[in-house]
């Protein structure tokens, strides 16, 4: 697992590292052509998903843990497939809770130090090389997104889904942020730049800020469920190999 990790580590700071042989550029855009095509392939089939973003380093049985557990359940009571990174921590909770509700769990893994290990709660599991083509498949197939307590990570997926949105890229979709005390400051510096000119006082609406697990579930309901409807889920066409959620 070391040796493969390694390995990893220098496929990414080689692809950082500026221009190359026209070879090795090549040899990059094909895998990262194959990593878009099978992770297209494994999740054509999971239907509508709400995508929970959090932290791999929070403990089982801790509140934020039981959270996201909650969350995991009361989305797939919605009707959704939870989608997560696929790793531990806020990302195994919400993955536990769809599978505490009867309902359907993916992730979409990567080879981290902390993520060694998809957690055991996934019907579908897709691994992913490149952190950039993970982030498009955690976001293409989600009508909502659940911001949990995290790290650089979850910042990371935080602003890229929530960009997508103010830029109109993607749909005004629901984006939930569980946790008013942990995500005070950012909301202190988000009203900062409002009065720097640097976002728009309506950006902030593209933000539900709460830690009531009800108030989350209406919120997606109204923005999601019944503003977009769920889309129907794809049918297999056999012909071509594919099957339902495999």
């Amino acid at each position: 697992m070391e040796s493969d990790l390694k390995d990893i580590e220098y496929s990414e700071r080689s692809f950082l590292d500026g221009p190359r042989t026209r070879l090795r550029e090549l040899g990059t855009v094909t895998r990262v052509t194959r990593e878009l095509i099978n992770g297209f392939r494994r999740l054509h089939f999971v239907g509508p998903c709400v995508t929970v973003f959090g932290s791999a380093r929070i403990a089982d049985g801790t509140p934020d843990y039981e959270l996201a557990r909650r969350v995991g359940t009361e989305m797939s009571r919605l009707g959704f497939t939870v989608m997560t990174g696929g790793g531990p921590g806020i990302m195994q909770a919400a993955n536990r809770g769809a599978k505490d509700a009867g309902g359907f769990s993916v992730g979409c893994t990567i080879n981290l130090p902390r993520e060694k290990h998809a957690n055991p709660y996934l019907d579908v599991s897709v691994d992913f090389r490149y952190f950039f083509v993970r982030k498009v498949m955690l976001v293409k197939y989600s009508y909502a997104f659940i911001v949990m307590p995290g790290g650089f990570g979850t910042l990371d997926e935080l602003f890229e889904a929530l960009t997508l949105i103010q830029t109109a890229k993607i749909h005004d979709f629901p984006m939930v942020v569980m946790g008013t005390d942990y995500w005070s400051s950012l909301v202190a510096q988000l009203d900062d730049m409002v009065t720097h000119g640097t976002i728009n006082r309506e950006d902030l609406d593209l933000l539900l800020v709460t830690d009531s697990v009800e108030e989350a579930v209406a919120h997606v309901q109204r923005c999601a469920v019944e503003r977009f409807k769920l889309h129907r889920r794809l049918k297999p066409i056999r012909a071509l190999g594919e099957h339902a959620r495999s």
